[in-house]
Parts: structure tokens; sequence; C-alpha cells
């Protein structure tokens, strides 16, 4: 399979957060400042949906006699002290505050950048979507995701600026290094490439539910952004390796209960 075929969703996932961007800088800088809070606590009441969604997962994941929930919330509770400790979420205001530097940023540059690198990479359609494509070649599930990202962007961007536009890089970076590390050992991991098998793995879904939870705290912060209640957000940047962890310890948790 060529390059270009494993990496075609994640290309078009790249233009579409830019164009969403675009749109959103020329049209969202015309817009009264009450009608950009609007937006985003609009935003925020969808993504909320998105993320219970997802969450909802956990309910078809056990280890025996370990529900799949407690699974997830080991695993938040783990990764947050872990990326508390590594600082991840003062990493990534770093490099937004880079960025905006070096890029002549204004407003709200570094927030824009966080809020949608996690909005875009942190979700069952990243790593599903990065697998198929892959493996197969199918960009399906990225063109999907394309659409509603480029919406969720232009949305972003009308309120958080130039920022937004930049996660693109981190969209490029996380789904074309799934899809590209997917040929090697996805395949042996998750029992074949087709989509609804992936869908079905329990691995897959509890970190589609851990994820999840994550995106419920994105949307809380889109909703204080609406609200002017920003120093009150919710550090979900330093939930992201419970992503990692979540489907190891359920791993570990069927080992214990068989």
């Amino acid at each position: 399979m060529s390059l270009l075929s494993q990496l075609s969703g994640t290309l078009v996932n790249v233009g579409t957060v830019l164009l969403g961007t675009l749109i959103g800088l020329t049209v969202g800088g015309r817009l009264p400042a009450r009608t950009q809070k609007a937006l985003l606590q609009t935003l925020s009441l969808v993504t909320v949906f998105i993320g219970l969604d997802m969450a909802s997962n956990l309910n078809r994941v056990a280890a025996g006699s370990i529900p799949g929930v407690i699974v997830a919330l080991v695993s938040l509770a783990a990764g947050v002290v872990i990326g508390e400790a590594l600082g991840i979420e003062e990493g990534l205001n770093r490099l937004g505050e880079r960025l905006r530097t070096r890029f002549k940023g204004e407003g709200r540059f570094t927030e824009g950048f966080v809020a949608a690198s996690l909005l875009f990479c942190v979700g069952p359609l990243t790593f599903v979507g990065g697998l198929q494509n892959g493996l197969t070649g199918d960009s399906s599930s990225y063109i999907l995701k394309s659409t509603l990202d480029g919406i969720s962007a232009l949305a972003l961007a009308g309120a958080y600026g130039l920022g937004v536009g930049f996660s693109a890089v981190t969209v490029l970076i996380v789904q074309g290094g799934i899809s590209l590390a997917a040929g090697g050992f996805a395949s042996t991991l998750l029992g074949g490439a087709d989509p609804e098998t992936l869908k079905t793995n329990p691995y897959i879904l509890v970190l589609t539910g851990a994820g999840g939870l994550s995106i419920v705290g994105i949307s809380w912060n889109l909703m204080l952004a609406g609200l002017g209640l920003e120093d009150r957000r919710v550090r979900v940047g330093s939930m992201l390796p419970a992503l990692l962890l979540a489907p190891l310890l359920l791993w570990v948790a069927e080992r214990i209960a068989g």
C-alpha cells in the first residue's frame, strides 16, 4: 500500500481543519463578542454529547466482575498523576506560546491551539480511523471526522483565533503516526483490520470510553470559555496518559479476573 493511501484520510482532515479555521477567522472576527460566546456554548453542548456517547462504550466492557467504568476510573486517576508529574498541560501551553511568538499570534492563541488539538485528537475516530486507513487504505472514518473537525474549527477559530489552525500540525503527527504504525502491528494486536471488528474490540472500547470522559472535560472548558470563566478549566492535558493506560489496565484486569 502506498504512503499516500495510508495518509489520505489524515491529509483530508488537515485540510478541513485549515479551511474551517480560515472561514472562522474571516467570519468570526465580524461577530459580536456575545455571539462568539454563544457559539462556544453551542459547541460545548455538542461536544458533551459526543463525549458521553463515547463514554457509554464502557458499559460494553468488563474484565470478569470488574466493570469497564472502574478500569477507566483507575486509568484516568493514574493518568492524571503521571500527566501532572510530567507537566503535560504546561508543556502544551508552552508549545502554544512558542507558536504564538514565532508566528506573531494574538489574543487567545494558546488556548485555541490546546483546545483544538485535544478535541481533534482524543476520540474513537482518531484511533479506529487511523487503523482502518493504515491497514486497508479506507479513509471513510477520517472523512467523517474531517467534516466534524472542520465545523468545530470554524466555531473555535471565531472565538480563539489563529491558534486553532496550528492544531492541524497535531492532527498530522498523531493521526499520520497511527496510520503509518498500523500496518506494522495493529492487525496482530487487535484481530484484523475490519472496521466492525475494531469497533467491538474491548481494548478499543475502553480506550474510547476513557477518551470520551476526557472530551466531557473539553466540553466543560468550552462552556466555561463561553461564560468567561476560563480560570476554572479542567486540566484535560494531564489526562492524556490514561489513553495508554486504559487498554493496559484492562489487559491486567482480564488476567487477574481469569
